[in-house]
């Protein structure tokens, strides 16, 4: 489950079946259309607000992308990528199904190896979201632990990493909510993300398109293999949008829930941006996290089984 160091062409077709992927819930809005605006400037690159509008245009075809993956393992990876996408959120919607059973065909996957695929992206996309790990009357230290941990999983070059990044956003929400009383299911989180604007598809997607143009190694025998990546950006992304979301569940769930929408969006924005400042001084910390972390203590992360 990693990224290949493949050519342009194929980092340019994966990249698409991630867009053809985020949009195939049908929701083709304008805060969408700016969302990979701006993912394509923080990225410095005009290749993802290209190809976004080539496929919202009509004028880029699937089975044009999937001709351009000419590997076995490059169509697996396409197909493993558009699964977690459209997954991000949780349960996949009639259009998302029609379009990943029309990307199986077009990449002539065949019924054994992409059932393997959503079997393995479901179990980390829809692994629970509780934790026996309780909530502390201060959880400001735990905030940061999850921030730390999904700065690190930033750096790492396999896919498992970044599938894993929302999973443990949402584990962090359900921790902070049992802290004061309130019992929450991934319904009521992801509703509380959306009011926040955090984008759950939008997230992925951008974790892909930077490894992708990072042109990260790929795992080999079930280790890690490639560098940690030496930007670090998406680190500070992933942190900061963590962080904000943390402190914005504890001030939400901690006050009875009486932040409106707008309240909560003004938080996003201005924890998010204080997040990312903070993200240098802990860059140390974050770095020795990826530097110790491996796909069997991920999964067990995800699954609950293993404190962050």
């Amino acid at each position: 489950m990693n990224i290949p160091s493949t050519g342009t062409s194929s980092n340019d077709s994966l990249l698409a079946v991630c867009l053809f992927a985020s949009f195939a819930d049908g929701e083709k809005s304008d805060a969408e259309r700016e969302q990979i605006r701006q993912m394509a400037e923080e990225l410095g690159t005009e290749d993802i607000a290209s190809v976004s509008r080539r496929i919202l245009m009509g004028k880029l075809t699937l089975e044009t992308v999937a001709a351009g993956l000419a590997t076995g393992q490059e169509r697996m990876l396409a197909y493993e990528m558009a699964r977690t996408v459209c997954e991000a959120g949780g349960s996949i919607t009639a259009d998302e199904q029609a379009f990943l059973t029309n990307l199986r065909s077009k990449l002539a996957l065949g019924a054994a190896e992409a059932d393997a695929i959503d079997e393995q992206v479901d179990s980390i996309a829809l692994a629970p979201v509780d934790s026996a790990a309780p909530g502390a009357p201060d959880n400001s230290g735990m905030i940061l632990k999850y921030a730390i941990l999904n700065g690190a999983l930033e750096l790492l070059p396999e896919t498992l990493a970044t599938m894993a990044i929302i999973p443990m956003q949402m584990k962090m929400v359900y921790r902070i909510g049992k802290a004061h009383g309130v019992e929450l299911d991934r319904s009521n989180i992801k509703d509380f993300l959306a009011t926040a604007g955090v984008g759950l598809g939008s997230q992925v997607v951008e974790g892909f398109a930077r490894k992708l143009m990072a042109g990260l190694g790929k795992k080999v025998a079930g280790k890690m293999a490639g560098k940690i990546a030496s930007h670090v950006t998406g680190s500070a992304f992933s942190f900061g949008t963590t962080y904000a979301i943390g402190h914005i569940a504890e001030r939400y769930y901690s006050g009875g829930g009486k932040l409106d929408t707008a309240e909560i969006k003004n938080l996003f924005s201005t924890l998010g941006e204080q997040g990312r400042q903070l993200h240098a001084k802990y860059l140390p910390e974050i770095r020795q996290r990826a530097s110790t972390l491996n796909p069997a203590e991920i999964l067990s992360m995800v699954r609950g089984r293993a404190a962050v």
